[in-house]
């Protein structure tokens, strides 16, 4: 039996209806499936350091006159994982495409490519000693990066041999850690407007529960051993709380990334590997021929809830050129089909659903940008995560409030257009599908949530703007 047969004999079994009470709702957080990039696809899932979690992009709140870019790798980080800690993987390309025309092509690529050092081979030991600085011979394995600019066909080095922050081992190996951090931000480019990057490790900015894949938060009657009661029992913590990611901040000026087609931007990364790994009974591995993209991430939630997971390795490989091959399968998703199941919502009219009409909602939100804010001219439908770079600032100069359901909520800086950390992307993109765009399923659809509004530690207001990481002297996630 299918997870998704079993949801559906859950919702007939219980006479699932759609007299949902809001408090129910938002104590509920049905968002089957959602998970962002953690672990989404097979082959990434057993390759962490070439599964990219989560995509942002945003205007500088400090620095409006530059955009900011966060790229984050490697799920579920435990901030006490070592010896060997969370380093990037050696001579793969970590790309941030920018597409500035519409045409679904990259027309700026940011590259971050990494070597790993071991100061002495013949220690067990990341670090020997306390750490004070980057260079502190008591930090035994450390990375250097080079951060390179293409453009036309033509490869520019922005930053030579940086040195990338390490992992936090904890307050006896590194008692000043936000110094070492600070340290590791490198700048380029012109002195009266600098761009800057960071390659670290922070704490997870993502907030929601993912114990959804627990059949839907916990224990359902009528399986065994469920007693009246228990049903959803375990909403509305953040799963994610006290996990770290590896992450590459850029921030660069606005007029370095605008196309002739206007101030609309499409973003998503990549990551690419050799295409042939050779190890030996010594250890000893090489890497030979030519590039083959392995990972994607642009919009939050495409590759983990609208593509099936017999074509999630496919996404991955694949180029936003050709996404119009994925449409079916975004303007009909098969979470709402999930959620009615469960909770007897209306799924909204689709052309799948043999009503003759399109989800333009979800056509709009995921392939093309929406019409009058991060729409591009002539724009080619394909997944990426579309910006207006000249929005502006929420809460400042008339713009409207900042709220943290974004476009939904009248705040046109947020999610969808662009993301910025404190966007509540499940909680958006649960109402979303569910219709709010088209007007239906209302009110029930302006309630859905997770019951996860916030990450668990505050954001700072300055570049890099992420939480420091967790250290591994804390007790860990959830203790």
């Amino acid at each position: 039996m299918s997870f998704g047969t079993r949801f559906r004999k859950v919702a007939v079994a219980t006479g699932a209806t759609v007299a949902l009470g809001a408090g129910l709702i938002a104590g509920l957080g049905p968002q089957a499936g959602f998970a962002s990039s953690h672990r989404e696809a097979p082959l990434v899932a057993a390759d962490p350091q070439v599964d990219g979690t989560d995509l942002y992009a945003f205007r500088s709140p400090d620095r409006p006159n530059t955009v900011t870019f966060i790229s984050n790798w490697i799920p579920f980080e435990e901030p006490a994982g070592g010896p060997n800690f969370y380093a990037w993987a050696n001579g793969v390309n970590y790309d941030i495409n920018i597409d500035n025309n519409g045409d679904a092509r990259p027309d700026v690529i940011y590259r971050w490519v990494f070597r790993s050092h071991y100061r002495n081979p013949n220690t067990f030991l990341y670090n020997t000693g306390p750490v004070t600085a980057l260079r502190d011979p008591n930090l035994n394995f450390y990375q250097t990066y080079d951060l390179y600019r293409i453009k036309g066909g033509r490869t520019r080095t922005l930053v030579d041999n940086a040195i990338a922050a390490p992992s936090d081992v904890g307050k006896a190996s590194m008692p000043h850690y936000s110094r070492l951090e600070h340290n590791a931000i490198a700048s380029f480019g012109p002195n009266a407007n600098p761009g800057k990057t960071l390659a670290g490790q922070a704490d997870d900015p993502f907030f929601l529960d993912l114990r959804v894949f627990d059949l839907a938060y916990g224990c359902q009657p009528p399986y065994p051993g469920c007693a009246p009661g228990t049903a959803f029992s375990e909403a509305g913590q953040d799963t994610l709380k006290g996990f770290n990611v590896n992450t590459l901040v850029l921030q660069v000026p606005r007029s370095s990334i605008r196309g002739s087609n206007g101030p609309v931007i499409g973003v998503w990364t990549t990551a690419e590997r050799r295409s042939t790994r050779v190890e030996d009974s010594a250890g000893k591995v090489s890497s030979t021929g030519g590039f083959v993209q392995v990972s994607r991430l642009g919009m939050p939630l495409v590759n983990e809830v609208v593509v099936p997971v017999g074509k999630k390795d496919y996404f991955n490989g694949s180029r936003p050129r050709h996404d119009g091959q994925f449409l079916p399968a975004v303007q009909d998703p098969e979470l709402p089909h999930v959620i009615h199941a469960l909770y007897g919502l209306n799924v909204p009219d689709s052309n799948s659903s043999q009503s003759g009409i399109q989800r333009r909602d979800l056509i709009n939100v995921f392939l093309k940008g929406l019409p009058g804010l991060n729409r591009p001219h002539n724009v080619r439908p394909s997944e990426m995560l579309r910006l207006n770079i000249d929005t502006p600032l929420c809460g400042t100069g008339g713009a409207p409030a900042c709220k943290p359901l974004g476009v939904i909520a009248g705040d046109p800086q947020g999610f969808p257009n662009g993301r910025r950390l404190s966007d509540d992307i499940i909680d958006v993109a649960l109402r979303v599908v569910e219709g709010v765009l088209l007007h239906q399923n209302e009110p029930t659809s302006h309630l859905l949530a997770d019951g996860v509004n916030a990450n668990d530690v505050s954001f700072r207001s300055l570049f890099p703007y992420l939480a420091l990481p967790h250290s591994g002297s804390d007790p860990g996630p959830h203790a």
